[in-house]
């Protein structure tokens, strides 16, 4: 070989082997890289574990406390009339105690007494009487069931109260059944 091909072949040969060195770099870079991506992917997929049970664990406890709840509100419901349940058997015993009396008098008086009792209890419930007779006919709170003239009274008031009518706090429990004056 001449002196020419051989420093020919040695630049070649330097040549390939800096190329090869740079690849090997560029491998070792791209090898950090790729473990680098790698730990990023575990870190990622842990992350992604650690929510997702999170996540089961939030849904689970949510199920729990409506569970929970509606335990407590079909108790609130079994149980709502409780209080006026108790204030109403003062008023049946009170009834049994007049029902022994011996004489008129003293069961009207027991009877009086009882509805008495009756009415504080409705009153402290919220429950309260319409008042109708001498009212202007309300269709919120009053049912005609009849209308009649009268020279006593206005065109579209309550001449009597046939029965009475009550609210519960603000809503109407039962409507009170009048006479209206129609002219």
């Amino acid at each position: 070989m001449t002196d020419e091909n051989k420093s020919e072949t040695e630049v070649e040969t330097q040549d390939l082997e800096e190329k090869i060195e740079e690849l090997e770099k560029e491998l070792a870079q791209k090898d950090e890289e790729i473990e680098k991506l790698q730990n990023d992917l575990e870190k990622s997929e842990a992350e992604t574990q650690e929510y997702i049970s999170l996540s089961q664990r939030l849904q689970a406890d949510f199920e729990n406390f409506n569970k929970i709840q509606e335990k407590r509100n079909k108790d609130l419901i079994k149980f709502a009339n409780e209080n006026v349940i108790k204030s109403f058997l003062d008023c049946y015993e009170d009834f049994g105690r007049a029902l022994e009396t011996e004489n008129d008098e003293d069961l009207r008086k027991g009877v009086e007494l009882i509805y008495n009792k009756f009415s504080d209890v409705l009153e402290k419930e919220g429950v309260s009487e319409i008042p109708a007779k001498g009212e202007k006919f309300d269709l919120n709170k009053h049912e005609a069931l009849m209308v009649q003239e009268s020279d006593d009274v206005e065109n579209g008031y309550v001449i009597e109260e046939l029965m009475k009518g009550y609210m519960y706090k603000d809503k109407v429990l039962k409507y009170s059944k009048v006479i209206v004056c129609k002219k």
